[in-house]
C-alpha cells in the first residue's frame, strides 16, 4: 500500500495519545451457539465464534472480509460470525453471560467493560497485549482507559476504532440555501430553523430519541456547557442550570423543526434520514462515513466538529472506543488471541476503519493514503490537535453506568420529547442515579 510519511498525522497521533479518547452506534433471530469443541491439538480444526455488537450492511460485510483474510492466514481456525443489532446488543450479551454461553470473542463498547470484568465474564489480556507486536503499536491513551475504569487494573478489551462525536451536514443543500456552518451553538439552532424547507420536506436536523439517545444528549450539553462531570465536591454536573437551559431549548425543536419520528429513532433510522434526503444535519460520528459513501454524491456532505462552547472550546468526551474482548469460557484462548491480534494488524484495521469512517488505533496506519485524505479524518485530529481542546471523563468504572444509560437516560429522553417530563426533572432523575451508584461504588470498593 503507497504510503506518505507526513508530519501532520504523526503530531495528530501524538496529541491524541495525550488524551483520553471520545467516541459512537430490530429485532433479530435468536443465534445459536454452537456445541464448543473439546480442547484440540494445534494442528487441528478450530472454531471460534465471533460476535459483532453492530451488524447491519455497513458493517458486516466488512468484518466478513477481514474473517476471510484471517482464516486465509490461519487455514486451522474457522471463525463463525454472529451479527447482533446495536439496538440489542448489550441485552445479547447480558443474556449470554448469566446463561454462561457466551462467544468466543466479542466487539464490545468500553462502557461495557467494568461490567463485564466484574461479572468474571472476559479473560485478562495483559500478558497476551504485552507479548504482542501490536503492544507497540495501539494507541496507549486508548488500552490505559480501558485498565483505569475496571476494579483490578487489568485489560479486558483491545481498541481496534475509536471515535469523535461530530455533526454530519449536507453542504450541497447549506450552498444552495446561503447558510453557513454552525460554529457555536446559537448558530447550531438558527441552523436548524434556517433548513427547515417544507416545501421539500426537509427538517434542519434529527434528534436520537430511540436506543443510545443517553450518548448523545449526554456529549451535545457537555459540549455546550464545557464542564467537568463531577465538580470538586464529587456532586455531578448532569443537572447543572446550564444543562437544564440546553435540554429544554434543544427538545423543543422536536416535531416542530425535527422529524415526529425521532423519538423512536436510533442510530441507524437517524443515519437514514440524513442520507434519504430528509435531514440536513445529524450528530454521530466518522463511523457513519460508510453509510453516507454509499448514499451520497461526492461533495454533497461532510464532517464538522460539535459547536464550541461559549468560550470557544471543543469539548469531547473521553475513552469511548470499541474494542475486541475474549470471554473467558473460550477453549481456544490462544486461537481467540490470534484473530484479536490481526484484527489489530495494520493490514486489518486500515481496511476496517477506512471502510467504516472510523479512527484507526493502530499507528502504523496513520501513514496509509487514506487516513491523510479523508476529509471526516482531517477534521477529528484537528479537533484532537487543538490545544484547548477540552476532554471530560465519564464514571465508566461505575459498574451500572451502563445500565443507568440505558435503563434512566434513554427513557428519560423520550418522557422529555413527548412532553411527559420536564428537562430539569429528568436531569435531576439522572443527576440522582449517578450519585447514588458512585456513593454506592464508593463505600464498597474505595478503602
Amino acid at each position: 500500500m503507497m504510503k506518505k510519511k507526513l508530519s501532520t498525522f504523526v503530531l495528530a497521533l501524538t496529541m491524541a495519545t495525550g488524551m483520553l479518547l471520545a467516541g459512537c452506534g430490530g429485532k433479530e433471530e435468536a443465534a445459536t451457539k454452537p456445541t464448543k469443541k473439546e480442547a484440540t491439538k494445534s494442528d487441528e480444526p478450530v472454531t471460534l465464534q465471533f460476535w459483532d455488537e453492530n451488524a447491519g450492511p455497513a458493517r458486516t460485510p466488512v468484518w466478513e472480509e477481514v474473517i476471510k483474510r484471517f482464516e486465509e492466514k490461519n487455514p486451522n481456525i474457522d471463525v463463525e460470525y454472529v451479527g447482533i443489532p446495536n439496538s440489542s446488543a448489550k441485552s445479547k450479551y447480558d443474556a449470554a453471560i448469566a446463561a454462561d454461553d457466551t462467544p468466543d470473542i466479542g466487539s464490545m463498547q468500553t462502557t461495557w467493560l467494568p461490567e463485564f470484568s466484574i461479572r468474571e465474564a472476559l479473560l485478562p489480556l495483559d500478558s497476551y497485549f504485552k507479548k504482542s507486536d501490536i503492544s507497540k503499536k495501539i494507541n496507549p491513551s486508548a488500552t490505559g482507559v480501558n485498565k483505569k475504569i475496571t476494579q483490578d487494573g487489568k485489560l479486558y478489551g483491545i481498541p481496534y476504532a475509536q471515535n469523535l462525536d461530530a455533526l454530519w451536514i449536507r453542504t450541497d443543500w447549506f450552498e444552495q440555501a446561503g447558510v453557513q456552518e454552525p460554529k457555536t451553538w446559537d448558530e447550531f439552532f438558527t441552523v436548524i430553523e434556517k433548513m427547515r424547507d417544507e416545501a421539500n420536506n426537509r427538517y434542519g436536523f434529527t434528534i436520537r430519541g430511540g436506543a443510545g439517545a443517553s450518548f448523545t444528549i449526554q456529549r451535545a450539553m457537555f459540549a455546550y456547557s464545557g464542564l467537568d462531570f463531577f465538580d470538586k465536591n464529587g456532586k455531578t454536573n448532569i443537572n447543572d442550570p446550564k444543562h437544564v437551559e440546553f435540554v429544554e431549548k434543544y427538545f423543543s425543536y422536536y416535531d416542530k423543526l425535527t422529524p415526529k419520528s425521532d423519538i423512536t429513532n436510533g442510530y441507524k433510522e437517524m443515519i437514514a434520514g440524513f442520507d434519504t434526503g430528509v435531514v440536513a444535519m445529524v450528530h454521530h460520528n466518522p463511523g457513519s462515513y460508510g453509510e453516507h459513501n454509499k448514499a451520497l454524491p461526492a461533495g454533497s456532505y461532510k464532517l464538522i466538529p460539535l459547536p464550541t462552547t461559549e468560550k470557544g472550546q471543543y469539548v469531547a468526551e473521553g475513552g469511548n472506543a470499541v474494542n475486541l474482548g475474549i470471554f473467558k469460557s473460550t477453549e481456544h484462548a490462544d486461537e481467540a488471541w490470534k484473530f484479536v491480534e490481526f484484527v489489530n494488524s495494520e493490514e486489518a484495521q486500515s481496511y476496517w476503519n477506512q471502510q467504516t469512517g472510523q479512527i484507526p488505533t493502530n499507528s502504523d496506519v496513520l501513514d496509509d493514503e487514506w487516513v491523510q485524505d479523508a476529509q471526516h479524518i482531517k477534521t477529528a485530529f484537528e479537533v484532537y490537535n487543538n490545544p484547548d481542546t477540552k476532554l471530560y471523563e465519564p464514571p465508566f468504572y461505575l459498574p451500572d453506568y451502563r445500565a443507568i444509560l440505558d435503563g434512566v437516560v434513554d427513557p428519560g429522553v423520550q418522557a422529555v420529547m413527548s412532553g411527559k417530563m420536564s428537562a430539569k426533572d429528568f436531569l435531576d432523575e439522572w443527576a440522582k442515579a449517578i450519585e447514588d451508584s458512585k456513593e454506592k461504588y464508593d463505600k464498597t470498593f474505595k478503602k
